[in-house]
C-alpha cells in the first residue's frame, strides 16, 4: 500500500486551477429531501450547524487491480483537513449537472481523467465534524469508475493519494482518521463498486 505525497504539477501537467480558489463566493446548490433544488447558499454557511441540505458528489475510482484511489485531504483545507477520504468529492455549482461537477473535480484536484465513470445512485446523511464544528447535510450523488492514469495531485487540496485493497483499507482506518462521511458513500456505493471491480477484489 504504497502512499504518494503530493509535491505539486509541473507546469505542463497541472490542473486548471479550481473556482475554488478565487474571491468570489462558492454557491452550493439547496435542495429537499426529494433532491430538488429550493435555493442557494454560500458554502461555508450551508455547513454552519445545523447544517442546511444542498447538492453534493462523492467519486471511487479503482485501479485494474480492484484497488481504491483515496486521498488524505490537505491540511490547509477548512473542513476535515488531514484526514483520509474517497477519491474526490465535493458540490456541483448551482445548476451543474453532478456527473459533470464530478469529473471536473477529480481533473481539479488529482490531474487525472477517469477512463470509465458511471452514476451509482444517491445517499443522504447528516453527519457532523468533531474537529470543525461544522455539519455535512448532503444529498450525494454517488459515482463509481476506472482510472488508469497515475495521480498528480494538487496540493493545495490533496497531502497523499494511495491505492488500496479491502484489507489495506481497514489498517488504514485503524491508524489514521478518515471522513466523517466516508463509511456513509462507500457503503452506499458497494453494489455498483462489486459490479465495476468484480467479486475477486473483495468489495
Amino acid at each position: 500500500m504504497p502512499i504518494t505525497p503530493a509535491n505539486g504539477l509541473s507546469a505542463d501537467t497541472a490542473a486548471v486551477p479550481a473556482p475554488e480558489d478565487s474571491a468570489e463566493p462558492i454557491m452550493l446548490e439547496l435542495v429537499d429531501e426529494d433532491g430538488r433544488t429550493i435555493g442557494t447558499a454560500e458554502k461555508l454557511s450551508a455547513h454552519i450547524a445545523p447544517g442546511k441540505l444542498h447538492r453534493a458528489f462523492s467519486v471511487f475510482l479503482f485501479d485494474d487491480a480492484g484497488r481504491l484511489l483515496l486521498q488524505r485531504r490537505a491540511l490547509e483545507k477548512y473542513h476535515s483537513p488531514g484526514v483520509w477520504s474517497n477519491t474526490c468529492c465535493g458540490h456541483p455549482y448551482p445548476g451543474e449537472p453532478p456527473f459533470v461537477a464530478a469529473a471536473r473535480r477529480t481533473g481539479e484536484e488529482l490531474g487525472l481523467a477517469p477512463a470509465l465513470m458511471r452514476e451509482s445512485g444517491t445517499v443522504r446523511y447528516n453527519h457532523p465534524d468533531p474537529d470543525s464544528g461544522l455539519v455535512e447535510q448532503e444529498y450525494n450523488h454517488l459515482f463509481v469508475g476506472i482510472v488508469r492514469a497515475e495521480p498528480r495531485p494538487a496540493p493545495e487540496e490533496i497531502a497523499e493519494t494511495a491505492f488500496v485493497t479491502p484489507a489495506e483499507l481497514e489498517e488504514l482506518r485503524a491508524r489514521y482518521p478518515f471522513s466523517a462521511w466516508f463509511m456513509t458513500v462507500l457503503d452506499a456505493a458497494r453494489p455498483a463498486v462489486r459490479e465495476v471491480t468484480g467479486d475477486a477484489a473483495g468489495w
